[in-house]
């Protein structure tokens, strides 16, 4: 389920026990805050996870904001 005002989260039951995740993906939204929180900047999150974007790591952020 997309959720409104956040079409790049998706949360589903059948995928990693229901937490919010990048939509198409298996990477936690709480993945993407440790990162940034260990000090990654959203450029090497993308390198290291070539299947996000750095739109998808600013909607991570701004859904935990929320």
């Amino acid at each position: 389920m997309t959720l409104a005002g956040f079409p790049r989260i998706d949360v589903s039951p059948a995928v990693c026990g229901g937490r919010p995740v990048v939509k198409g993906t298996r990477v936690r939204v709480s993945d993407i805050l440790e990162m940034l929180a260990g000090g990654a900047l959203p450029a090497e999150i993308v390198a290291d996870f070539p299947y996000l974007s750095e739109e998808d790591v600013r909607a991570a952020l701004a859904f935990a904001a929320a």
